[in-house]
């Protein structure tokens, strides 16, 4: 009972940011069907969340009959997504003037790391490129030394799958109002460029260096950063507002006179190594014991298998269980269309004709 319940999308099955913005779609309920291929896939099927709530046909796109049943498809659908590079749906006759002719409703979302257009649009690329181009990973890393890639979470996810979920969704509502369909280019680039929006604000007052770890929310200030404890584990604090960080150096023992110019920048870098000492004083859960909960904006950074463990997250279910596999729930959250996992992932083909028949498509013969 997802808030995009009754929906019919079509995916082109890929992997990475495709995917995980036909997932989030899923999540909330739409008729989610892949369209996968012969080939022997990247990640195995049973283990691969993305697929998780979609149903699966196999079709080749590179014969007449394949190209036909996809068209007819397309008929009875209200969205489809893909992940190529620019021109290739096109060659295969299976574009969005093409589509759109067969439906002029449909919502047609393309997922690049470059973009439809521009000078780089035809290269390839992955995530650490595609943030390279924007400033995202120029601003991560720790002073003098190189950038640190973060994850593929900046161009992959945030940047780009969630940004084309982001723009499929308004599409869908303006296409109720108009009865027109349209076209998304969701670039990484323009996605990951968007994401760095309040550091442009910051470095166009005057409040954002260049260089590394030497800002506010990058690391730099001693108030805003990891730690590692006794036990070699490690814990993180963000106390940015006056009366947090005061708080902060109460729970920790620290000097208020000693640390008292807490937006001084220049003292930033010794204020640090002292922190550094203090939180090597206690493990990581004596640490939680002290603050945790507390208003000194303190958690302990957990790894991937820990986090699903943490009361917090226990309590709010944010990891569930989808047939004995662990995983992050959908989100948000809806008071009245409550979004779930339908089902676990599917293997490729498995649906087809089921779904065919479902959808008044003929098969292939």
């Amino acid at each position: 009972m997802g808030p995009l319940e009754g929906l019919k999308i079509i995916e082109l099955s890929g992997i990475g940011p495709g995917p995980f913005c036909g997932m989030m779609l899923a999540d909330m309920g739409a008729d989610v069907v892949c369209i996968d291929r012969a080939a022997k896939p990247m990640l195995n099927p049973a283990t691969d969340c993305t697929r998780r709530g979609k149903r699966s046909i196999m079709l080749d796109l590179k014969v007449v009959e394949g190209r036909n049943i996809f068209l007819a498809l397309v008929e009875k659908a209200d969205a489809l997504l893909e992940g190529f590079r620019p021109g290739v749906m096109e060659r295969l006759g299976l574009g969005p003037e093409d589509c759109m002719a067969r439906n002029q409703r449909l919502v047609y979302g393309r997922m690049t790391g470059w973009g439809q257009t521009g000078p780089l649009s035809q290269a390839a690329g992955h995530d650490i490129n595609y943030i390279s181009l924007t400033g995202a990973l120029h601003a991560i890393g720790r002073k003098g030394e190189t950038p640190v890639p973060p994850l593929n979470l900046v161009g992959d996810f945030g940047g780009g799958g969630m940004f084309l979920a982001y723009g499929m969704v308004c599409a869908l509502l303006e296409a109720q109002k108009s009865g027109t369909g349209q076209v998304i280019d969701a670039a990484m680039t323009d996605g990951s460029a968007l994401l760095m929006t309040m550091i442009h604000s910051f470095a166009e007052q005057g409040m954002w260096s260049p260089q590394r770890e030497s800002n506010l929310l990058d690391g730099g200030a001693h108030f805003y950063g990891v730690y590692e404890t006794l036990d070699g584990k490690y814990i993180s604090i963000g106390p940015i507002e006056p009366q947090f960080y005061a708080l902060l150096l109460e729970k920790a023992g620290l000097d208020e006179d000693e640390f008292r110019e807490q937006n001084d920048a220049a003292q930033w870098p010794e204020l640090k190594r002292k922190l550094e000492t203090v939180f090597k004083t206690r493990s990581r859960d004596e640490w939680c014991e002290l603050m945790e909960g507390s208003e000194a904006c303190f958690a302990p950074v957990l790894d991937i298998h820990e986090a699903p463990q943490h009361p917090h997250n226990r309590a709010r279910q944010t990891y569930i269980m989808v047939d004995g596999m662990a995983q992050p729930a959908p989100a948000p959250r809806f008071s009245r269309t409550i979004p779930e996992v339908a089902f676990a992932p599917h293997e490729p083909g498995a649906d087809t004709e089921v779904l065919l028949k479902e959808w008044g498509v003929a098969g292939p013969s």
